[in-house]
């Protein structure tokens, strides 16, 4: 199953400001700017009527299915649900971040409710392997996004990969999308896994524990209301649509946002937390809809250097990073929705392209 690849948690603030290739810190001005523009101030009214908004959705799916009952007809609730889950996905990412409260309890409190009981994705799991994805991305040796597992990132990765796994690799920009329709049930595999794993990403046995009840009740909840108002064939039928839309989403949004991008060099030059986010990450164009629809991953480039920064305002942030960017001489890059797509899964298929020749 494909790995996420983008984007449930960061440090609160932004990372302290390195020296870049140029001498000096080339951060700080841009930080100084955003700070100015009192872009890094929260917006916890915003995450209110979002969170409302997605709840009260949530809420009308099951008062459907429960008024429907037993019958096929209730199965096209499968995709506003699959979007509605999709809404909590970016709301939890965001709380990681800490994004929606200046209370750190409160973002974690938040992130539990989304995480771990109304999507069955393990908040721990997800924070750790967030955390090393922001502060390295695009790092072949750090950053676990990039692991080679079902999928491969670099061309040293295909070398030597034969049986279904070379075969995975031959045609995994064909694939890709296919396989992102098993995220939704990858991402609760994977909490499930560190829940039972010696050396999972727990600072103590209650934290285990609470995490472990949370993820149990999730599917409790989801199979017994899915059992109680539909027939076991209808119930199978409509949670392989809603997690096959949902993972297929998240893919979406996740897709574009690194792949084909720069990939920093373990042995050369050390790049100052500018470059190294900018570089590595590339930004779709779009309007409203894309907003909504990519849950502000869009604005990729910003969202790293900024990790705090509340979702609204990283198309505000924009023109600032853009213009610092040209200023310095470094490359910001920003396409089309659909281009976005065509330059990441080229950049699959080149990774493939040693084995299809042998």
């Amino acid at each position: 199953m494909p790995q996420a690849t983008a984007t449930l948690t960061a440090p609160a603030r932004p990372p302290a400001p390195r020296r870049g290739s140029g001498g000096g810190s080339e951060f700080a001005p841009l930080l100084r700017t955003i700070k100015e523009q009192g872009l890094l101030e929260g917006r916890p009214g915003w995450y209110a009527r979002g969170i409302a908004v997605n709840l009260l959705g949530l809420a009308a799916v099951v008062a459907g299915l429960v008024l429907l009952g037993p019958t096929w007809w209730a199965l096209p609730l499968a995709v506003p649900l699959a979007l509605l889950s999709a809404r909590a996905a970016f709301v939890a990412h965001d709380a990681g971040h800490a994004q929606i409260s200046a209370d750190r309890r409160h973002n974690r409190l938040i992130q539990r409710l989304y995480a771990n009981v109304l999507l069955g994705m393990s908040q721990e799991w997800w924070n750790d392997k967030h955390n090393r994805h922001h502060a390295n991305p695009n790092h072949l040796d750090k950053d676990p996004d990039v692991a080679p597992d079902i999928l491969v990132f670099a061309a040293h990765q295909a070398e030597g990969r034969s049986g279904w796994r070379g075969w995975l690799t031959r045609h995994q920009a064909w694939l890709f999308f296919p396989l992102t329709t098993l995220e939704g049930i990858a991402l609760k595999v994977y909490g499930f896994q560190a829940l039972f794993a010696a050396d999972g990403p727990y600072r103590n046995r209650r934290d285990r524990l609470v995490e472990g009840a949370l993820l149990s009740a999730h599917v409790l909840g989801y199979v017994a209301l899915l059992l109680t108002v539909l027939t076991p064939a209808q119930a199978l039928v409509f949670a392989l649509i809603h997690q096959m839309l949902l993972g297929l989403h998240l893919g979406l949004a996740f897709a574009p946002n690194h792949k084909g991008m720069e990939t920093p060099d373990a042995d050369g030059e050390s790049w100052g937390h500018l470059r190294r986010q900018v570089l590595t990450s590339r930004n779709i164009r779009g309007g409203a809809v894309t907003d909504w629809f990519l849950g502000g991953l869009n604005y990729q480039i910003e969202h790293h250097l900024f990790p705090s920064m509340p979702r609204p305002h990283l198309r505000l942030a924009q023109p600032a990073v853009r213009a610092h960017c040209r200023a310095l001489g470094i490359r910001y890059t920003e396409t089309g929705f659909v281009d976005s797509y065509r330059q990441a899964l080229g950049h699959l298929h080149d990774v493939g392209e040693p084995l299809r020749s042998a």
